[in-house]
């Protein structure tokens, strides 16, 4: 067998590609912007460049057994990115099959939560676990559920978005996928920053946020604010945590799952977030789950993270 594969994992901003061998170890990584092309064409053009220049680089031609791809809303019966929400392009894309032939490998694909679930389960915190729900905190939210030791795909290849339960019924915000109230859009880096602007608005407190174009805030300006003992910028990951702690309340009835794993930019605001979703967790849970599932940070490093779970795809590519 050959020795190597690719793991491509596909965000909203960036694309993050690496050359991984059996043990699960990234030989070497690059990465290209997602949305600099208006045209998929130009691309996949692209990636396919960078992505052999890393290949000739590691003396890997020849070497890769198959691809294995993370993205948005990628359908793993179906090879295809069926409704990019976060992708510039039209949908849908067969993009399995337009990566093969320009690769000549096998290509398979999840989506990237799916991806980050299974490079968890393989390599990071959730070795060993058969239960467990993994959740992506990025420019969405994502979700890959476990159960049993295996990736739940549901019937048409789609289940395990988690970041589209409604959480607010009333008045919720527009989401990207076009319904209102959705988990994704108050929890993500764009929610926070989103709940960022509506706090300064209806609220009139001092706070260093204020310093910043309203429309400029991101969520690591909120985090660096709370870090420096801003109130406003405190409550604001309060309410998220809040938010988010209910949401794996609701989760654990579904699929007890052992652990909840958490992935992203966000996940690494400690307490500031770990403090209120605790709280608000145990708070709403139904009682004969109580203290039962853990709430765990990933253990893979975030630029290696999707692109393991990925690349473990690739193994199984046909």
């Amino acid at each position: 067998m050959k020795p190597y594969v690719l793991g491509i994992d596909i965000g909203g901003t960036n694309t993050v590609f690496g050359i991984v061998d059996a043990r699960g170890v990234v030989l070497a990584s690059g990465s290209i912007k997602t949305g600099k092309h208006a045209k998929l064409e130009d691309y996949l053009e692209e990636l396919y460049q960078e992505a052999t220049r890393l290949i000739e680089a590691n003396d890997a031609v020849d070497k890769i057994h198959g691809i294995g791809i993370g993205a948005p809303n990628a359908n793993y019966f179906t090879g295809t990115i069926e409704d990019g929400v976060n992708l510039p392009w039209p949908t849908p894309i067969p993009l399995a099959e337009l990566v093969s032939e320009k690769f000549g490998v096998p290509v398979a694909i999840t989506n990237d939560a799916n991806a980050a679930a299974i490079g968890e389960m393989t390599y990071g915190a959730a070795r060993g676990m058969k239960d467990f729900i993994m959740i992506t905190l990025g420019t969405g939210v994502g979700s890959g559920i476990v159960i049993n030791g295996q990736m739940v795909y549901g019937h048409d290849g789609f289940a395990g978005e988690l970041g589209h339960l409604i959480v607010k019924r009333n008045n919720g915000r527009l989401c990207g996928c076009g319904r209102t109230g959705c988990l994704e859009a108050y929890c993500s880096a764009t929610g926070v920053a989103r709940t960022a602007r509506e706090f300064l608005e209806i609220r009139t407190e001092p706070s260093s946020l204020r310093n910043i174009p309203i429309e400029q805030i991101t969520s690591k300006d909120v985090y660096d604010a709370a870090m420096n003992g801003d109130k406003l910028a405190k409550d604001i990951f309060d309410y998220t945590g809040t938010i988010l702690g209910e949401a794996l309340a609701d989760m654990t009835v579904f699929s007890s799952p052992q652990a909840f794993i958490l992935f992203g930019g966000l996940a690494k605001s400690g307490e500031l977030l770990m403090k209120p979703l605790r709280a608000a967790m145990d708070k709403n849970m139904m009682p004969i789950f109580k203290g039962k599932p853990k709430v765990l940070l990933s253990e893979l490093k975030e630029a290696d993270a999707a692109v393991l779970g990925a690349s473990a795809l690739g193994w199984e590519a046909k």
